[in-house]
């Protein structure tokens, strides 16, 4: 259901590839806000008509949206599919210079209700731009594919898929998660910012999470029948691992990258591809 939202004035926001034309928030100069946060959005070419699909990607620590933007390969082969590129603000670092996310449930408290502020966003895309909430993906990097997974845990419904890359839970993982998630997650092999099996931060004060473990909490939220993947392929630099007998409407999808901690060229492809797989089953 919609909610009733108090529009600020944003401003068009100039094309950033030759794939991506631009969205027109108002009348100021940069980006669409909402009275709990602000976002940008490139649309498609040719967006008139049907309904978008969109993605919404969460920029990493110290990020902010319009540093997303500036990822032109990854808005390009988001908008040259038609889709819509929303690149939210994360919250402002009360000690530093730029954003991050109010992600670890142990740690918010004071700060932004970041799952509600994600779905008024959407909301508000969804109407301004004409997006199809059926075929919206919420993805992020780093710290931002933290807060996509805590969002799809704990909110599955909000969205109706996510993709983290590069990020997951952070110690002590969650007991459980709601269900039924559909969940894209694509890490680095050589990622020494955020291993695989985590690593302590902050002079210990956070410890990030163990993503193997995070599969067993997936498959487990989801019912799997079997520890063991249904399908283990190789295609290019990428090594994807999936599970199938689990509860009717999940999907869980692991896919390791040779690379260090980065969205690597091909992630859109391959996470709209996957998408795209689920709309047609």
């Amino acid at each position: 259901m919609k909610r009733a939202l108090t529009f600020f004035a944003a401003a068009s926001l100039a094309a950033l590839t030759a794939g991506g034309a631009s969205a027109a928030c108002g009348t100021s100069p940069d980006e669409c806000e909402i009275p709990n946060g602000s976002y940008h959005i490139v649309m498609p070419d040719h967006a008139e008509g049907a309904k978008i699909p969109a993605v919404v990607f969460l920029h990493g620590w110290g990020g902010s949206g319009d540093g997303t933007l500036k990822n032109t390969g990854m808005v390009k082969a988001v908008t040259d599919r038609g889709y819509a590129l929303i690149a939210p603000n994360g919250s402002p670092r009360l000690s530093r210079n730029g954003r991050a996310w109010n992600f670890h449930p142990d740690h918010r408290s004071d700060g932004r209700d970041e799952a509600l502020f994600l779905r008024d966003l959407t909301d508000d895309a969804t109407e301004r731009f004409n997006l199809d909430p059926a075929r919206i993906v919420l993805g992020g990097f780093s710290i931002g594919g933290s807060m996509t997974s805590y969002v799809a845990c704990e909110h599955p419904d909000f969205f109706p898929a996510y993709a983290p890359v590069g990020g997951s839970f952070w110690r002590p993982h969650p007991v459980s998660c709601d269900t039924p998630v559909r969940l894209f997650h694509m890490h680095g092999w050589r990622d020494g910012t955020v291993p695989l099996e985590g690593r302590s931060v902050l002079n210990g004060l956070q410890v990030q999470g163990d993503v193997f473990h995070a599969m067993q909490i997936w498959r487990t939220a989801n019912q799997c029948a079997s520890q063991k993947p249904d399908v283990m392929v190789t295609e290019g630099d990428f090594m994807t691992r999936s599970w199938g007998g689990c509860q009717p409407g999940s999907n869980l999808t692991f896919t390791l990258h040779p690379g260090g901690h980065s969205v690597p060229a091909g992630w859109a492809d391959m996470m709209l591809d996957w998408f795209e797989g689920l709309n047609a089953s």
